[in-house]
């Protein structure tokens, strides 16, 4: 125990080095994305996760946004429970026979304008999955979607700038509003 205590006492303390080029990466667009959705709204982005069959992964990576590293809340964006409150779905996984229905009435509830969003090489085009025969396909065969985001599974900073792309398009000359 006193060894313990005396290792401890002339220990070196323990710092955080400086940010790592990742961190700038992130803060950079967290702040474009975070003007992009105020110019565009005037308030912050609301979107709806919403898995449609997948293995879990791109989730994983989708609640990372939420941790205290990337913490995409301070950025303006926030998840809702419910897609009637949402601008965006983000869906992950091919769509599942189980799921397919349920997507689409996420999908119908969800107020205009909406955007969808397929995470992962599974949502685009359904990966390992996509000759399983409890799939109906990938997310596009189902809902019509407004970006894709590769990767298995794609990173937290992949996500952001994908979203900040999404509001860059929409945002152009000619923003489009489905019927």
């Amino acid at each position: 125990m006193r060894t313990l205590l005396l290792r401890s006492l002339f220990a070196r303390p323990a710092t955080i080095g400086a940010p790592s080029q990742e961190d700038i990466a992130l803060a950079q667009a967290g702040a474009a994305l975070e003007a992009q959705a105020h110019r565009l709204y005037g308030r912050s982005i609301t979107i709806r996760e919403v898995d449609a069959g997948s293995c879990n992964a791109c989730e994983l990576e989708i609640h990372a946004l939420s941790n205290a590293v990337y913490d995409v809340e301070r950025f303006g964006l926030r998840f809702a429970a419910s897609p009637r409150h949402a601008d965006v779905l983000l869906v992950t996984g091919p769509v599942s026979k189980n799921m397919k229905v349920a997507l689409e009435r996420t999908y119908a509830a969800t107020p205009d304008p909406k955007w969808v969003v397929a995470v992962g090489d599974c949502a685009c085009g359904q990966g390992v999955f996509a000759h399983s025969y409890a799939t109906v396909g990938s997310v596009a065969e189902v809902i019509p979607v407004d970006l894709r985001i590769a990767g298995c599974p794609p990173r937290p900073i992949n996500l952001l700038t994908g979203l900040l792309a999404l509001l860059e398009q929409v945002s152009g000359p000619v923003a489009r509003q489905r019927p």
